[in-house]
């Protein structure tokens, strides 16, 4: 059930959109804001507020990788796996989070402090490796910085 507060911003969300069923994005964002994912129950209060069908809500949530259909930690990390990346060392970047985080790409941390994830570009081919924490986008990466930048995430 939405509450009050995710109801009004739902509202306010729509009032941009010609037909309700526009702000999909929005609203599914919006949720996940309050509540850190989208649960099967969160995705059916949201189609049944947009007057959609649960299935073409799913296809729209489960195609942006920014929307998270199961819990993540407090923070998000995606590691970019483009091949610029990959050419400038992800790969390396990523052993260096699985040896200080016990945690691979797609798991989280037993801490419930940090999930990681790939992602196909984050449009920084010119500083790669790159990768974004929540919504902080950093260029350059190597391993020897990963702990200074996860230092911020606590």
């Amino acid at each position: 059930m939405l509450s009050d507060t995710e109801h009004r911003e739902l509202e306010e969300a729509i009032k941009h959109y010609p037909d309700k069923r526009g702000a999909a994005i929005d609203a599914l964002l919006t949720i996940q804001r309050h509540r850190g994912w989208i649960s099967d129950d969160s995705l059916l209060d949201i189609a049944q507020f947009l007057e959609i069908t649960a299935e073409d809500l799913d296809s729209i949530a489960t195609f942006y990788n920014l929307v998270f259909r199961k819990p993540v930690g407090r923070h998000v990390a995606f590691v970019c796996d483009s091949i610029s990346c990959w050419i400038k060392g992800c790969d390396q970047v990523q052993e260096q989070i699985k040896d200080l985080y016990d945690v691979d790409l797609g798991q989280t941390t037993a801490d419930g402090r940090l999930t990681v994830l790939p992602i196909a570009c984050l449009g920084h081919c010119e500083r790669a490796p790159a990768m974004m924490i929540d919504h902080d986008v950093y260029g350059e990466v190597t391993p020897d910085k990963i702990d200074v930048l996860m230092d911020k995430y606590k």
